[in-house]
């Protein structure tokens, strides 16, 4: 897919042109970051695998880049974090202000290259995708410090905040391809699936990975008073002054005795447990694409399924 991808990051860099100068140094700063570039990753593969090839699969690919990037300028501000993807991070580097304010104009430049396409459906994804996304950043942030959130209310936001873009991104390379009802919902229930996986190896690599692979601090999910699932399991698993433990850190956003809370976390297997339903989720997106014709895209997307849970940043 690198010539795909290079057309992309063409489109990328086209549509991030603006006359005002502070726009072009933080789109451009946290553009060139990089990434994994997986939702737009998805456009393209679906597209590819439904037979579509016209141009305007780069332009989609672009537009949900951008929604994510939005997101991603809008997420440092709200969190207060300082690095992403090994740099520092555009607030941390321009300010809250700057950074909210280009955070806008990447959301708004996402519509316009959406409309672009001329197709009403996809604005109905899109649309549809972005509100569900900013619900999950305000449920996420209804949650922060709370030791006694449900695991189902966990894993809403993540379908709300992670899984809908990568569910919108497959969609739309079902849409482009004029594919059929049943089809559309296959490749949207990969991506749902996949996002959801994504996201629970995110959140126990925030336990188990090193800052220089993850490009984030270790912890920075407990010091903003995350509760995500391998502190829930270790709570429900750990014995009373583990759980207290937890219950504290989670409630005051303290990375003191992060050692010690990794160190449970472990020990309880709840890192383990995480892992294993994020391949459960991994192995529900694979059973999704046997709608797809046999096609090196597929087999890519069966080997995306793969690489998301087993990865280590």
């Amino acid at each position: 897919m690198a010539a795909d991808m290079r057309e992309v990051d063409g489109v990328i860099r086209e549509r991030l042109a603006s006359d005002v100068v502070m726009i072009n140094q933080i789109a451009h700063y946290i553009i060139s970051a990089g990434g994994k570039r997986i939702r737009p990753l998805l456009v393209l593969l679906f597209a590819n695998a439904l037979g579509f090839g016209g141009r305007e699969r780069f332009e989609l690919a672009a537009t949900v880049e951008f929604i994510h990037t939005a997101t991603l300028l809008h997420d440092d501000v709200v969190d207060e974090s300082a690095l992403r993807r090994g740099r520092q991070t555009a607030n941390a580097l321009f300010g809250n202000a700057a950074s909210v304010l280009v955070g806008d104009f990447v959301y708004s430049r996402a519509f316009q290259m959406m409309v672009s396409v001329n197709k009403m459906r996809v604005l109905e994804v899109l649309a549809d995708a972005t509100n569900v996304i900013a619900e999950g950043e305000v449920l996420q942030l209804m949650n922060m410090h709370d030791p006694d959130l449900s695991v189902d209310d966990y894993l809403r936001v993540i379908r709300y905040k992670t899984a809908k873009l990568f569910e919108a991104s497959a969609r739309i390379g079902a849409v482009l391809a004029d594919a059929d009802g049943e089809v559309e919902e296959s490749c949207a229930a990969y991506g749902r699936s996949l996002g959801t996986a994504f996201q629970l190896v995110d959140d126990l690599l925030d336990y188990e990975g090193a800052t220089e692979q993850l490009g984030k601090n270790v912890g920075d999910d407990l010091r903003e008073g995350k509760p995500t699932l391998p502190l829930l399991l270790a709570m429900e698993r750990g014995s009373a002054d583990e759980r207290n433990l937890i219950r504290h850190a989670i409630e005051h956003g303290e990375v003191a005795r992060l050692p010690d809370i990794v160190e449970i976390v472990r020990n309880t297997g709840a890192l383990a447990a995480t892992r294993e339903a994020a391949r459960a989720e991994a192995d529900k997106a694979a059973q999704a694409l046997q709608v797809l014709p046999p096609s090196t895209y597929r087999e890519a997307l069966l080997e995306l399924c793969f690489r998301s849970v087993e990865r280590s940043s």
